[in-house]
């Protein structure tokens, strides 16, 4: 019974001291969502080259449509530049076989 009733008492030390020792310097995500933490870092200026741009245009005919908003891109995460959907549902032919790749010859339609 002795170990059971110092197995409680350091039980609510250790709960006591908890929030003490949790505290950090360190920002927490979130708390404050309109400011950045200080010392974040920050992207200062944009330089997209000629295979971005060609990645980014990839399947989208001239002239670009002034929607598709390459300048909003930034230097941050964008699905625009990437393999998305498979067929039927790539528009944009990202995931196109040529012959080289084993593509089999269109079946004629059986009447």
């Amino acid at each position: 019974m002795r170990v059971a009733g110092w197995a409680a008492g350091f039980a609510v030390a250790l709960c006591l001291a908890a929030p003490g020792a949790a505290q950090t310097a360190y920002p927490i995500a979130g708390v404050n969502p309109d400011r950045r933490p200080e010392g974040a870092p920050t992207i200062k200026s944009v330089q997209h080259d000629a295979a971005w741009r060609a990645r980014f245009y990839k399947g989208v005919a001239q002239p670009y449509p002034p929607g598709l908003g390459e300048a909003d891109q930034g230097d941050w995460f964008t699905p625009f530049n990437r393999p998305g959907a498979t067929p039927p549902y790539d528009l944009r032919g990202w995931h196109a076989r040529t012959p080289r790749e084993g593509a089999r010859p269109a079946s004629k339609s059986r009447s």
